[in-house]
């Protein structure tokens, strides 16, 4: 994973042959590099990115067999080569070890992630799919779970999207076409802690995979116009606590409180270009101030009923 240039996850990937029939566990599978120095990753003079692999997935688009797998990203301290660091994206290596210190909790996760399909592979032209070459699409209001082709643009994608992740092995748990013409939604999970993560990007990569195979592109931008809806990843979120619901509200309200006083420090590692977005429009919070509310669409935190 690398800072993109269009403003969207990053990913790269690579193939390889293993001598192997059938891989069953993570053991099986060795570590591996790339070129870092051609990704604006590493320097030149230590150019490797060593590749762990973390997860893997039946691969949708080749026979029975074969897999897509998931890798951390490290470089080497120095030129040594004794001592292998995170590599700046990799926050990943992180995240794993806040989750072991609250393991007792059984955090779970469902992620909405929002996107848009573009008919150019060049995203920067921001040519939506579906849009009127000229000029744009009627007001808001038909679009969202639409159906019909006067409506409704981009579901071969949202549908072989859907049938790879099943394949894959990937919690998809639903999805829909959204507010903006040319937009959609899926959603994944629940899944508890790491699992989320790693479900999530691989389900990013097959969206994107599925894309290429029709000249089409896959744009996660917060907000590529200033008149409608932008598109986020929407995090369900419960404590075994919370699930069990011997505290009631008292226990969200005391975990809200909490969330109040770091908002902006979140805020930061929330994504790129959230001001974009999170204007307290087009059922969006404002970045400005924290809010919850039970059923509130415009709240920063929105408790279900």
């Amino acid at each position: 994973m690398q800072k993109s240039e269009l403003a969207s996850p990053g990913m790269r990937s690579k193939q390889r042959t293993l001598p192997i029939a059938k891989v069953t566990k993570l053991s099986q599978l060795p570590e591996w590099n790339f070129d870092g120095s051609s990704c604006y990753q590493a320097t030149t003079e230590n150019s490797e990115v060593i590749l762990k692999p973390v997860a893997f997935y039946p691969d949708p688009f080749k026979s029975a067999g074969n897999i897509i797998v998931l890798c951390e990203s490290f470089r080497w301290a120095d030129r040594t080569y004794t001592k292998l660091v995170p590599c700046g994206s990799n926050m990943r290596h992180y995240a794993q070890k806040i989750f072991e210190v609250v393991k007792k909790e059984k955090a779970w996760f469902g992620i909405e992630q929002e996107y848009t399909i573009l008919d150019k592979q060049n995203a920067f032209s921001k040519g939506v799919h579906g849009w009127p070459k000229n000029g744009f699409p009627g007001n808001q209001g038909p679009y969202y779970c639409s159906v019909g082709g006067n409506t409704t643009f981009g579901r071969k994608i949202s549908e072989y999207h859907y049938k790879a992740c099943l394949y894959a092995g990937i919690k998809i748990a639903g999805t829909n076409a959204e507010v903006m013409p040319g937009q959609w939604e899926y959603q994944v999970g629940p899944c508890e802690a790491m699992e989320m993560g790693d479900q999530l990007w691989m389900s990013r990569y097959l969206l994107m995979k599925v894309a290429e195979c029709y000249g089409l592109s896959i744009s996660f931008d917060v907000k590529l116009f200033s008149d409608w809806n932008g598109s986020g990843a929407h995090t369900n979120y419960s404590t075994e606590t919370m699930r069990k619901g011997s505290q009631g509200m008292e226990y969200i309200d005391d975990m809200m409180k909490k969330f109040a006083k770091k908002h902006q420090q979140h805020l930061l590692v929330y994504g790129e270009e959230n001001f974009k977005r999170l204007t307290g429009l087009h059922e969006t919070s404002s970045m400005d101030t924290f809010s919850y509310g039970v059923g509130n669409r415009a709240a920063s935190f929105r408790i279900p009923s």
